[in-house]
């Protein structure tokens, strides 16, 4: 069952109020790093990416220090995430991409970030989100389980979900909206074992199976 526009809008404040200012868990340094930090967390944790990237951005901030790197040298700094073979390739390609079509800059627009090696829908939109402050929502296992589980916006694909939250997030919670739902599905509202008596909207959800405090 889904929320009606008055919940939505309160489960949004509640979240709000309790993080005002959130913010994503990946570490970078500007829009190319954190591009390749979305990357290289496909199917890996936030934690094991920062923990593999931070000796690697001390020294490759741009798409050419990238592509002098190379291939090789990359895979040692990231062998420690999943598929780090193919993610390697991936960021060497589209750090070339970058240079030759973009002047070395990552472009502030969805279908260009989508062309390039290794970027699907998801990561373009965290990094237009987090770079750029574009009001889009990418949806990940966490946020899909959230508006699923509470009836905020249901829908039985990815892209539905993320359809239907852009389509009923107030325009004021919409630049925020990805950072409170991961988070609040990260560590509240997780997939085996809920949180709900330590909920702040626990009392707006829908789940059926919720605990009642």
């Amino acid at each position: 069952m889904s929320m009606n526009k008055a919940d939505r809008h309160e489960f949004y404040s509640r979240l709000q109020k309790a993080m005002p200012a959130p913010k994503g868990e990946l570490e970078y340094v500007n829009p190319y790093t954190l591009l390749v930090a979305v990357v290289l967390s496909a199917q890996a944790t936030d934690v094991g990416v920062n923990k593999a990237t931070k000796a690697l951005f001390k020294k490759v901030t741009t798409p050419e220090q990238m592509v002098r790197l190379g291939e090789a040298r990359l895979k040692d700094h990231i062998k420690t995430i999943g598929l780090f073979n193919t993610k390697a390739k991936n960021v060497i390609k589209l750090s070339q991409a970058l240079i030759d079509e973009h002047g070395s800059e990552v472009p502030d627009d969805q279908k260009a970030l989508e062309a390039l090696a290794g970027v699907g829908r998801k990561t373009a939109n965290v990094v237009r989100n987090i770079a750029f402050g574009a009001p889009t929502i990418a949806v990940d296992t966490h946020i899909d389980r959230v508006s699923n589980r509470t009836g905020l916006a249901p829908g039985k694909t990815v892209l539905a979900v993320e359809k239907k939250l852009l389509k009923v997030t107030p325009d004021e919670f919409k630049l925020h909206a990805h950072h409170w739902l991961i988070l609040h599905g990260r560590y509240t509202c997780k997939a085996r074992k809920p949180l709900c008596e330590e909920c702040i909207v626990n009392d707006l959800c829908r789940f059926k199976g919720k605990a009642v405090g």
